[in-house]
């Protein structure tokens, strides 16, 4: 059975919470020294920001956390003085990673961050390095357990996508050997549709997961709804702002296009969620209105909607379009300070 009273409610759907601390996502670069095919990082050109830049984001908006994303940040030439500056600033620091970003670093550097999230999508070695590159899964292993030993949170990431949608609950499994939640993220086409998701798989991805494993927190809108959670805090459009590589900012990691230019966030600061891609991203889709869902779920992932020149119609998963109402039976676990939790469409699991 679900208990919704681990989690507090939100912010009215589509409304903007005054002032509210940002969930910031800097993504410092698109260089990563590994090619996925799944990921939604542009590879045909190299961006970054300057660490001018990043301090200029930071003197405009009053930020909670700090999520270093996209590509392979340690690959940046600067990216020791980043660090060293975001060191300086009152915010919880993350960096999402495949091993490398983690192993420059020095143990005082490592410190400096909340949580370091590893990026396995398979329960195997054979797997994981024939899909991301051969030495992999060791890396990741020996710098996961560098920073249990640091006293260093780890988090453990997967892309739940075709190739791999039944096999969550093994990667929970695998984290869970060192005591690691596993956070997980549908597979967006950004790139191609190769690696998505039918209607069926989603569900039933989710209900494999959810029959062997307890749930930290669920930000996916439309599974949050099904499993009954009350309307989450924060999210795009609202609490999180993400800085791509390209000196552009979007209200999601994966939303197309461009993007605006940072100089608008400079300029504006806080109001950046008042312009046109973050009005979208709170957008509720007509049909939807009606819906008894509509607060927890919110159209679903405008990300999605948006990827999908859908932005105005419901998320393509919904079940209640389409007359259905999966069951999701879910046991919650005991909550845990993941600064991510509110700043994207993701869930958080842990092995039971």
């Amino acid at each position: 059975m679900s208990n919704v009273a681990v989690e507090s409610s939100s912010v009215p759907s589509g409304a903007r919470a005054p002032d509210a601390p940002i969930s910031l996502g800097l993504g410092l670069t698109n260089e990563c020294n590994l090619s996925c095919a799944f990921c939604y990082r542009d590879p045909n050109r190299t961006d970054r920001l300057s660490l001018d830049q990043v301090k200029s984001v930071m003197e405009r908006l009053p930020i909670h956390s700090v999520n270093l994303g996209t590509g392979e940040n340690g690959m940046h030439p600067e990216f020791r003085a980043i660090l060293a500056y975001l060191r300086t600033q009152s915010i919880k620091l993350t960096i999402t990673s495949n091993g490398h970003s983690v192993a420059v670093l020095d143990d005082n550097e490592l410190r400096a961050f909340h949580d370091i999230e590893f990026s396995l999508d398979y329960p195997t070695q054979a797997e994981q390095d024939a899909q991301r590159g051969n030495g992999n899964w060791k890396l990741i292993q020996q710098q996961a357990e560098r920073c249990i030993r640091l006293g260093v949170p780890v988090t453990i990431i997967a892309v739940m996508m075709k190739a791999n949608y039944l096999r969550l609950a093994a990667v929970a499994r695998v984290a869970k050997q060192i005591d690691a939640p596993l956070r997980v993220n549908v597979y967006q086409a950004v790139r191609s549709d190769l690696y998505a998701l039918s209607y069926e798989e989603y569900w039933e991805g989710f209900r494999r997961l959810f029959a062997e494993t307890d749930v930290i927190a669920i930000g996916e809108p439309l599974v949050r709804a099904i499993a009954g959670l009350p309307p989450l805090q924060g999210g795009c459009g609202v609490s999180t702002i993400r800085v791509t590589p390209r000196g552009t900012t979007q209200p999601c990691v994966y939303w197309p296009g461009t993007g605006e230019p940072l100089s608008e966030l400079i300029f504006n600061g806080l109001e950046i969620l008042s312009s046109a891609p973050f009005e979208q991203a709170r957008t509720l889709p007509d049909a939807c209105q009606p819906c008894e869902f509509r607060e927890s779920c919110h159209g679903g992932c405008a990300g999605r909607r948006r990827l999908q020149d859908a932005l105005l119609e419901p998320d393509f998963y919904c079940p209640i379009i389409r007359g259905e109402r999966p069951r999701l039976q879910i046991r919650m676990a005991a909550t845990r300070d993941l600064p991510k939790l509110s700043s994207s469409c993701t869930t958080v699991v842990i092995a039971r």
